[in-house]
């Protein structure tokens, strides 16, 4: 089963996106920050990571960063949720190496075309 690591400091954040990645049939764990974010990441690498841009102690893009310089770290997918609709946030977030990103608030539809998008669930998933 392929799992998703939903890092967000919004509880409410991370159980919305928990309810629709886990209708999408993907193996959920959750992490309120960064830091504890990428504990789990060296415990177990997920196969696509829904990463907050704006979080206490480690931010979205420090994470991804260090993500990204992990062994296997290249792996996951990373799609960033963001309130942020500036163009240059995102594309500092994509040159970071995001694969994606997503404006919140998000539903079901938007997640599940996002998550096709980088080949993490089917069409008819969706």
């Amino acid at each position: 089963m392929k799992t998703c690591l939903v890092v967000d400091d919004s509880a409410v954040i991370r159980k919305v996106a928990r309810r629709i990645v886990e209708m999408l049939g993907l193996q959920v764990a959750e992490a309120e920050d960064g830091a504890e974010g990428l504990e789990q990441c060296r415990a177990a690498m997920p196969d696509v990571i829904l990463l907050d841009w704006n979080m206490p102690n480690v931010d979205g893009y420090m994470f991804l960063q260090s993500l990204r310089r992990m062994p296997d770290g290249d792996r996951p997918k990373v799609l960033f949720c963001t309130t942020e609709n500036d163009v240059g946030a995102i594309a500092r977030a994509l040159r970071a190496g995001a694969d994606e990103y997503i404006m919140k608030p998000f539903d079901r539809d938007i997640l599940a075309a996002k998550l096709e998008q980088v080949g993490l669930v089917q069409a008819h998933a969706a």
